[in-house]
């Protein structure tokens, strides 16, 4: 692998696994720009609901996506979205956006604007970009896929102690039965239970699994720096 081509190092897995922190911890101890996809499936969600358009009507969603302008970037080596040059910040976690975030996302259109926007990220840096389709969908070719995951029960206690009440087994169901970009694990991704794991040892693990399947050696030397 050339030393100087981006890369896209995939984490997939359910709602509470984890996997958003582990993405975080291990982009910046490698260097590397984290992009945060539920945030951008989150926003679209928010605007939804700011604008009081029915999550389960597809018709009145896609003509939301024409009015309302997604823009995303990247501050402090991390994702940004705005929305009609807004950033939405905590609103985008409320009780109401979680309730309909799976219903839009499963929306054909929805999908294939963000993931354009994904993918244009790799243009920028090489990414750690998390979500529920990374390694199936945005980035089906990287070798470098990681799933998340963790028991229902360490899964709820953990959006507990988020102040987060919403099911994650209905949010499993809702993200694993949809038509479009179902959350699986993706062909050739090494899964990762975190269910009794510190995050320094997750990120352990997922720093072996890069190195086992060719990451460049100068990104990998970062780790020792930032630990």
């Amino acid at each position: 692998m050339n030393e100087d081509e981006h890369i896209a190092v995939a984490i997939d897995g359910p709602a509470a696994s984890g996997k958003s922190t582990v993405a975080k911890t291990l982009a910046r101890k490698l260097g590397l720009i984290m992009v945060n996809t539920g945030a951008m499936y989150r926003a679209v969600a928010w605007a939804s609901l700011r604008d009081d358009v029915d999550p389960d009507d597809s018709s009145a969603v896609i003509a939301m996506l024409g009015d309302v302008v997604f823009s995303c970037g990247v501050e402090d080596g991390v994702s940004t979205i705005l929305v009609d040059g807004c950033y939405p910040g905590l609103e985008l976690r409320q009780d109401a956006v979680n309730q309909r975030v799976s219903r839009v996302a499963a929306i054909p259109e929805v999908r294939k604007l963000l993931v354009a926007k994904q993918r244009d990220y790799l243009e920028l840096g090489s990414v750690v970009m998390e979500g529920r389709d990374i390694g199936s969908v945005v980035f089906p070719d990287t070798p470098f896929k990681i799933y998340i995951d963790a028991s229902e029960e360490v899964r709820l206690a953990r959006r507990s102690a988020e102040g987060l009440d919403d099911a994650v087994a209905q949010r499993d169901s809702e993200d694993s039965k949809r038509k479009v970009s179902p959350l699986i694990v993706a062909d050739g991704a090494v899964v990762i239970d975190t269910s009794e794991m510190s995050i320094d040892e997750v990120v352990s693990a997922a720093v072996e699994v890069l190195r086992e399947r060719g990451a460049p050696g100068t990104m990998l030397d970062r780790i020792h720096l930032n630990f």
